[in-house]
């Protein structure tokens, strides 16, 4: 039986980065399907189509259509990141204005396995609703990757790698 891990992302800097992070998931031994926020999706450009190419699966980025196939095998796991603070409260809140966040909020209610890596600059995690959002997806049972051995937030223009290994093994304890 495979593994099968959705690959939500948001328009953070990090999301440029997935090409690389579907190769290092399947080389984990995960099948692997693409998610991305509207956003997102413009920043890839072409990458979209090398994504699918890599997974073997459409890259959704938009709600189907009623009557529309679903097209993807059904997730052991998922991880939304890079989540954007727009997207932590989107999901905490259980609003819904893209597919990865639906999806995400779909997860809570399923009691999925769900793995959120926020990425954020202090100054934004640092508003009030911010640290409430990451309770209430802790206290969920969503896994939020959120300061030491996840990400940590960071000033704008210091940069630090995205600690993406860190949301591939969050994933695998399942």
């Amino acid at each position: 039986m495979s593994r099968v891990l959705y690959l939500l992302g948001t328009a953070a800097p990090p999301v440029m980065e997935f090409p690389t992070v579907v190769a290092n998931a399947q080389s984990r031994g995960w099948e692997v399907c693409v998610g991305l926020t509207p956003t997102a999706a413009r920043w890839l450009g072409t990458s979209v189509e090398e994504l699918a190419e890599l997974t073997g699966y459409p890259v959704k980025s938009e709600y189907r259509l009623p009557g529309d196939s679903d097209g993807w095998p059904r997730a052991t796991a998922a991880i939304l990141a890079p989540a954007t603070l727009n997207s932590v409260n989107a999901v905490a809140l259980g609003l819904t204005p893209s597919w990865p966040i639906g999806y995400a909020v779909e997860a809570i209610g399923r009691r999925a396995r769900l793995v959120v890596m926020p990425c954020v600059k202090d100054t934004m995690a640092a508003h009030p609703q911010f640290p409430k959002s990451v309770e209430t997806l802790r206290a969920a049972g969503v896994q939020v990757l959120l300061g030491p051995g996840g990400f940590v937030p960071h000033a704008s223009g210091q940069a630090q790698p995205y600690p993406w290994g860190a949301a591939l093994c969050a994933a695998e304890e399942t």
